[in-house]
Parts: structure tokens; C-alpha cells; sequence
């Protein structure tokens, strides 16, 4: 449902936003993201704590049913979709996905951003069950201080979401895109050296404020990249493509980094992911093309 929702809310996106406002809509999402990624886990905590487990779990599915009324809220009329010519229905939904990657195998831009974004992001991914080992285990942290140690940060993705409207407006987006796609690289070996009490805390906490902010910088910046370069009868299935590929990468390296910590231990495969998150950027795109136009001969050509 996740991943349908992520397809469609992009297209849904490209259409209802003028393409000239793309990056500050993306900006704000991210801000929501972080927001709710900080508040989220307390408020929940909290919540149980008061209500009990079973009516939290109750009011975050209607929470869910809020959420539908307020998209059903946009009002905007979205013309029906013109369907493809012919073949069984199995073999056309098969076929979108495949569009949908070669969409973004065949872009100068997308291939590179597409490869980078889901290396790094199995990566820290990766090593986020590892770390919550090492702390709650060896290092004696109590589960309140791991909380703590990975929702303050998030403001830092408050901060970076904020500012890259601005910073793409004064350098350029895709200077932008490579310095914040660089830098977010940096930080992730740093935690193979989390240490016991309050200086191991701080460290985490200093480490994932670096690595969130120039997240928040990066990701509207991609966003709108990735809108952008993709024709808007071919948002959904590019979206749908870049998702399943990107869950798909964060499972299999975090199975795999499991795998690694067992040899090796999960401080020595944290430091390995971090060493190799520190070669992604030379996935980045190091010029970006002409953009490609924003339709192209679908059903909406005409617009």
C-alpha cells in the first residue's frame, strides 16, 4: 500500500503543482516526513502510556481513514486514464514496471541518482538494527536514551528541507544535489565508534544530525530532480519502479549486513557499511543534461 501510495502521490504531485513550485511542495513534505519521524515514536509512547496499547493501535488506523478524507478533500478533477491498446491485463502491469525501469536506466541523470539513492539508503538502513544491538546490548543504553538519541536529530532534517529551496535558488540545484548527496556519505562510519555513556550519546546524536540534514537537503532536491526528467504519463510507473527497487535494496542489505555481523560483530559492520557509503558519491551525476520534456506523445500529450 506504501509503495502504491508513493507511485501515485508523485504523479499526483506533478500534476496539481506548477513546475516552477515543484521543489519548495517537496521541501515541505520532507519537513512533514522529519516532523512526524520525531514526534511520531513519543507521542505513540506516550499515548500507550495513558490509553493503553489497544486504543493507540485503534487510533492510528483511524488516523489512517483521516488521511484518505483529507486527499478526498483536493476536489480536483483528474481526467480517467486512456488505457494501452491491448494484451491481457497481467502482461500490461508487468509491462509498467518494466517501463518504469527503463525510464530510468535510459536517463544520463536518473541512472546514477537512481543507483546512488538506493545504495546509501541500504546502507544506513542497514545498519540502523545493528546499532539499536550495540547500544541496547554491550553499551547499556536504556531504551529511552536510544529514542532520544534518534528523534532529536530529525531536526536536523526540519533545517535541511527548509533550507534547500534557498540553497538551490543561490548555488544551483545541481551543486546542491552533489555537495548534500556527498556529504551525507561522510557520516555513517563515525558510528562504528559509539562508545558507553553520555559522550557514545552525543556522538550518535551529532552523527545522525549531520547525516539527516544533509538528507533533508538532498531528498527535495532528488524529488523534484526525478519529477522533473520524467514525462507525466510515466510519473507513476517511474515512481512505482524507484520504490520496490529502493525497499527491495534496503531488505536485502539489511539481511546481509545480519549475515555480516554475525562474522564479524556489529561494530566491525557498521564500519564496513560506513566505508563503502563513503564511495557513493561516485554514483552522483556529474553534469545533468538538457531537462527532458515534461510529456511525451501519452495521453496528455496535448497539454
Amino acid at each position: 500500500a506504501g509503495i502504491a501510495f508513493t507511485a501515485a502521490g508523485g504523479a499526483c504531485l506533478k500534476e496539481i503543482v506548477p513546475p516552477q513550485d515543484l521543489l519548495v511542495a517537496n521541501g515541505r513534505f520532507e519537513s512533514t516526513t522529519w516532523t512526524a519521524t520525531m514526534l511520531g515514536p513519543p507521542l505513540g509512547g506516550a499515548a500507550i502510556a495513558a490509553f493503553g496499547p489497544v486504543a493507540t493501535v485503534m487510533a492510528n488506523a483511524v488516523s489512517h481513514l483521516l488521511s484518505a478524507a483529507g486527499i478526498r478533500a483536493i476536489g480536483r478533477p483528474e481526467p480517467r486514464p486512456v488505457p494501452a491498446p491491448a494484451g491481457p491485463r497481467k502482461r500490461l502491469r508487468a509491462g509498467d514496471l518494466s517501463e518504469g525501469w527503463r525510464h530510468i536506466l535510459a536517463d544520463p541523470v536518473l541512472r546514477p541518482l537512481f543507483l546512488n539513492t538506493a545504495l546509501v539508503s541500504g546502507l544506513i538502513m542497514a545498519t540502523s538494527p545493528l546499532l539499536a544491538v550495540l547500544m541496547l546490548g554491550p553499551l547499556g543504553f536504556a531504551p529511552w536514551q536510544y529514542g532520544l538519541a534518534f528523534a532529536v536529530p530529525c531536526v536536523g532534517g526540519l533545517i535541511g528541507s527548509r533550507l534547500a529551496p534557498r540553497l538551490v535558488e543561490r548555488f544551483g540545484r545541481h551543486r546542491v544535489m552533489l555537495t548534500a548527496g556527498a556529504l551525507r556519505a561522510c557520516w555513517l562510519p563515525w558510528l562504528a565508534f559509539t562508545g558507553p555513556g553520555a559522550s557514545g550519546l552525543v556522538l550518535v546524536m551529532a552523527v545522525e544530525f549531520g547525516l539527516i540534514t544533509c538528507m533533508g537537503v538532498f531528498n527535495p532536491v532528488l524529488a523534484t530532480c526525478r519529477l522533473e526528467r520524467t514525462p507525466a504519463d510515466r510519473a507513476a510507473r517511474t515512481l512505482l519502479a524507484w520504490s520496490v527497487s529502493g525497499k527491495a535494496a534496503v531488505a536485502a542489505l539489511t539481511a546481509l549486513w545480519g549475515l555480516l555481523a554475525v562474522l564479524t560483530g556489529p561494530r566491525a559492520a557498521i564500519a564496513i557499511a560506513g566505508v563503502l557509503a563513503m564511495a557513493t558519491p561516485l554514483l552522483l551525476p556529474r553534469s545533468v543534461p538538457a531537462e527532458r520534456p515534461a510529456v511525451s506523445g501519452g495521453p496528455r500529450g496535448g497539454r
